[in-house]
C-alpha cells in the first residue's frame, strides 16, 4: 500500500495558478483550481484569496513605465587615440600634440528623446456665471425698479363697500328679529349688545378668510377645494342678503317674510359649523403631509 503523496506547499502551486488565471482570463473559480491542481478545498481557497490579493495589487500600483515609448540610444564611442604614425615628435623638450581628428569621424549621440508618462486630462473648469441683476416679472432689463403699488388703492375701495355692507346686514337683522339683548343677566344687567352687527362679522370675515386660504396656495389640496366653494357661497349669500335688505325697505317693509327670516337666522350656525371644518381641513391635512 503506497503512502499519500506529501501536500506541495502553497510557494510551489502559486505558478501554476498563475498560468490558470492567464488560461481563463481572470480569477478562477475553486473548484477549477480544485480540478486543475488536483488540490483540496482549503488550499483552493488559499490560492484562489492569494490570486485576487495579486491582481488588487496590480490594479491600485500601475506600472509607471507601461505607457513609456521606447527609444533608440547610440552606444558609447571610444575617444581617438592620442597621436598616430603621420605624426612625429617636433623636439625632445617639446610636448607630443594631439592628433587631429577629422571632424566627421566621430559620431555625436542623437538626442535622446524625453519620456514622459501620461497626464490625465484635467476636468473643464467651471464656467462662470456672471450675475445680473433680478428683474421682475412686469419689468424690463436696464429699467428702473418700478415702485410697487401700495394699499391704499384697496382701502380706499374696501371702505364705501364695508359702510354699505355693514349697513346692509345690520338692517336686514333688524328686519328679521335680530335686536338689543342682555347677553350677562344678573351679571352685568346694564350691558347689552344689538345681535344685529354678527350678521356682516360673521359671513363677509368668513368670506375673506375662505378667499385667502384658497388664493394663497399654501393650504392643502382638499382645505383648498372646500374653501373655494365655501368662499364663493359665502359672497353670493352676502349679495343676496343685500338685494333682499334693499327690496324690502323700497318696499315699504318692516317686517321680513318667515322663509327671509329662516335664512338669514341660520347664517351665524353655517358660518361657524364652515370656518370650524375649514380650520379643522388645513390642520389635518398639514399633520399627514408631515
Amino acid at each position: 500500500m503506497t503512502a499519500p503523496a506529501p501536500a506541495r506547499p502553497l510557494a510551489d502551486l502559486m505558478p501554476a495558478a498563475r498560468d490558470l488565471a492567464e488560461q481563463v482570463g481572470g480569477i478562477p473559480s475553486r473548484n477549477r483550481i480544485m480540478t486543475e491542481l488536483r488540490v483540496g478545498a482549503p488550499k483552493a481557497t488559499a490560492l484562489r484569496e492569494a490570486l485576487i490579493a495579486e491582481a488588487a495589487e496590480a490594479e491600485t500600483v500601475p506600472d509607471p513605465w507601461r505607457f513609456a515609448e521606447p527609444t533608440d540610444v547610440p552606444a558609447p564611442v571610444s575617444p581617438a587615440p592620442a597621436g598616430s604614425a603621420g605624426h612625429a615628435l617636433g623636439s625632445a623638450g617639446s610636448a607630443a600634440e594631439p592628433a587631429q581628428v577629422p571632424a566627421g569621424s566621430v559620431a555625436v549621440p542623437a538626442e535622446v528623446e524625453q519620456v514622459s508618462l501620461p497626464v490625465p486630462a484635467a476636468y473643464p473648469p467651471a464656467p462662470v456665471v456672471e450675475a445680473s441683476p433680478q428683474v421682475a416679472a412686469d419689468e424690463h432689463p436696464g429699467t428702473p425698479t418700478a415702485r410697487r403699488n401700495g394699499t391704499w388703492p384697496l382701502v380706499l375701495i374696501g371702505l364705501p363697500a364695508f359702510v354699505a355692507i355693514w349697513s346692509g346686514w345690520v338692517g336686514l337683522g333688524g328686519l328679521t328679529g335680530f335686536g338689543v339683548v342682555h347677553p350677562l343677566p344678573g351679571i352685568a344687567d346694564g350691558f347689552s349688545i344689538n345681535t344685529a352687527i354678527t350678521l356682516p362679522i360673521g359671513v363677509e370675515v368668513y368670506a375673506a378668510y375662505s378667499l385667502r386660504a384658497w388664493l394663497a396656495g399654501s393650504a392643502p389640496a382638499r382645505a383648498r377645494r372646500f374653501a373655494k366653494w365655501s368662499g364663493i357661497g359665502s359672497l353670493a349669500v352676502g349679495a343676496l342678503g343685500q338685494v333682499a335688505y334693499h327690496l324690502l325697505v323700497a318696499a315699504g317693509i318692516h317686517s321680513a317674510p318667515w322663509w327671509i327670516t329662516t335664512l338669514v337666522a341660520c347664517l351665524p350656525v353655517a358660518v361657524l359649523g364652515m370656518a370650524a371644518a375649514l380650520a379643522h381641513l388645513m390642520h389635518d391635512d398639514a399633520e399627514v403631509t408631515r
